[in-house]
């Protein structure tokens, strides 16, 4: 990592939004000309992030590529950004979507083509800066500037309930999301009692509370009762579990994670091929990985009183989503459930605790991102040939667009986890990490490994109904293989399926420097914390550079020390001078003579009589 390469990570987050100002000023009517532009952009990010993640050090500091500016200094907020091995891997899969993502909607997307490619280009800098954000305002911003867009590629380009999806899915982040300022705000003063130099920067309020989590870690160790704690500690004993449940809440939603999850099959039905390859790929990921970078480093004692609580409600909603897959007939809702199941494992394998299953965990984001973006890709091009979501609608789909099916059945084989695909090295660790944590005696491994088998049934069902057999209706013999154009938008997400199920380490070497911090963090004076978890506890990042001097005004000059009268003796010692005559003070003369014009007026005798 160079001197020069610190600016990177800002040209890979605003380039998009850059690209987004030149297109606004384009004519409407060039539709070629924006989605030109717009795939530019997108590009153009993706080869940055590429870059990003190449020269990225595994083995270096934790938070790499940082940049901190002064933005409000009276209320402590920075502009400060930085990524870890898993903020970078998640910058290079949301890099590598957005130009597929513009190639993927080229055809398909008729009406309001500026305003369509405007709003991929906005919530492409959003999910950019969430994930680099190192100040929890400066994240808060990136993540609420999140909803706008995806709120219009819902409900302006869905199908046909749109409207009611996309205010489900506001309504429902926007509470999660006004519960966790509430909690940004309160941690805020907590972790600063002291009123003055404050800050909303995550590294100084998680050092701040180091000393105070490991207090009331071992409070709780010791039952809880009569503990002697810091104003700090006692604290976070009496408000740190809500605190927690807000920001676990607002991830939660997001992930989603069951019983919060029923915006996400309506969303992912009602909105266009792009926007729910969007929503699967990355922005779903902004729920784990908020859990991951704030809820547990911030309250880990909290955390891990809720930590068989989540685990629950993470292993129904493993087998849950797999059990809905098996009842749906819409091939879209079918893809939408076998995200709640997938992102299960993502939090489960966290929730473990374990270094395996945090790695596990981390891999599994990228994982869903590819095989699921994938799944919504592929069957968005066919539903522009078939306009039906059913699978009753298909059949022998796999004679007439055997490339089609060549590709859907390979990212199939992710989706299920079959060895020598990304989805199998995921699910692996996360599997391992949970039998290995204190899980293995709730059996939460054995009901998570049963949805293994129960995602190979649905999804091999589901592709015997469409690709194999006699076409269902007489369309289905004319519908058209993969166009050029859709084998070069297709093709790089078969490579990234093989390659990262066939060479995992260079994915992985990134990843585990960060998922041990976060093992190490999450444990906080845990009896199971690692044995290395001291020096990987504190958070280093780079210092505020020292406010530029504002121009001084002059100030005004102090008021001149009053000087005692002098007495009247003292006045009798004084003499004057013969040549200094006293300066006599003008005696006031009447107006009459100053003024000879103006002469009173008398009254005359007869006025004065009665």
């Amino acid at each position: 990592m160079t001197e020069t390469s610190n600016w990177l990570l800002n040209v890979v987050i605003f380039l998009p939004l850059l690209f987004a100002g030149l297109v606004a000023f384009l004519p409407s009517g060039e539709r070629t000309l924006v989605r030109g532009t717009t795939f530019v952009g997108m590009l153009l990010s993706a080869l940055a992030s590429v870059w990003l993640y190449l020269d990225f050090v595994p083995n270096g500091p934790e938070f790499q590529f940082e940049t901190r500016w002064h933005w409000i200094d009276a209320l402590g907020i920075s502009y400060h950004i930085g990524v870890d091995g898993l903020a970078v891997s998640l910058i290079l899969l949301t890099g590598f979507l957005g130009p597929m993502v513009v190639l993927a909607s080229w055809g398909t997307v008729q009406n309001r083509v500026k305003e369509f490619h405007l709003s991929l280009l906005v919530l492409q800098t959003a999910m950019l800066g969430a994930l680099s954000s190192l100040d929890i305002i400066l994240f808060y911003v990136f993540w609420e500037a999140m909803l706008i867009p995806m709120y219009l590629l819902i409900g302006v380009w869905g199908s046909e309930d749109r409207v009611m999806a996309a205010v489900k899915f506001f309504l429902y982040t926007l509470v999660g999301s006004f519960l966790m300022l509430v909690a940004i705000l309160a941690i805020y003063f907590i972790s600063q009692p002291n009123a003055g130099a404050r800050s909303f920067d995550l590294a100084t309020i998680y050092n701040a509370l180091v000393g105070a989590n490991r207090e009331l870690s071992a409070c709780l160790a010791a039952g809880g009762e009569n503990c002697h704690l810091s104003p700090v500690a006692a604290t976070l004993k009496t408000w740190g579990p809500y605190l927690f449940l807000a920001f676990a809440l607002a991830f939660a939603i997001k992930v989603p994670m069951w019983p919060v999850h029923t915006w996400l099959p309506d969303a992912h039905v009602q909105a266009p091929m792009a926007g729910s390859i969007i929503l699967a790929g990355v922005m779903l990921k902004m729920g784990t990985f908020g859990f991951w970078r704030f809820a547990f480093p911030l309250f880990p004692a909290n955390g891990r009183e809720f930590q068989i609580l989540l685990a629950v409600l993470a292993v129904i909603g493993i087998v849950y989503g797999a059990l809905m897959c098996l009842a749906q007939r819409d091939i879209k809702k079918l893809i939408a459930y076998s995200s709640v199941s997938h992102l299960g494992f993502c939090m489960l394998g966290m929730l473990a605790m374990s270094k395996e299953g945090a790695t596990g965990s981390a891999y599994q984001m990228l994982n869903h991102g590819v095989s699921t973006g994938a799944l919504f890709l592929l069957f968005g091009l066919l539903y522009d040939r078939g306009h039906t979501r059913l699978m009753a609608d298909y059949g022998g789909v796999a004679k007439v667009m055997p490339v089609f099916a060549a590709f859907f059945l390979i990212i199939t084989f992710s989706s299920i986890a079959v060895p020598g695909t990304n989805g199998f090295v995921g699910e692996f660790l996360v599997l391992l990490g949970t039998f290995k944590s204190d899980f293995l005696k709730y059996g939460f491994g054995v009901f998570a490994a049963t949805a293994v088998i129960l995602g190979a049934a649905y999804m091999l069902w589901m592709v015997q109904r469409v690709f194999f057999g006699e076409p269902s209706h007489r369309e289905a013999h004319h519908l058209s293989d993969l166009n050029a154009r859709e084998i070069v938008t297709a093709l790089p997400f078969v490579v990234l399926v093989l390659v990262m199920g066939l060479m995992p380490q260079p994915f992985l070497e990134r990843i585990e420097p960060a998922s041990a911090r976060f093992v190490a963090r999450a444990t906080l004076g845990s009896p199971h914390a690692p044995a290395d978890a001291a020096r990987l506890l504190r958070m280093e990042v780079a210092d505020l550079p020292p406010a530029e001097s504002a121009p001084k005004i002059a100030a005004l000059p102090a008021a001149p020390t009053p000087v005692p009268a002098p007495s009247p003796a003292a006045l009798q010692a004084v003499e004057i001078p013969p040549t200094v005559r006293p300066v006599e003070t003008p005696v006031r003369r009447p107006i009459e003579r100053r003024f000879p014009q103006l002469q009173r007026v008398q009254p005359s005798p007869s006025a004065r009589q009665p």
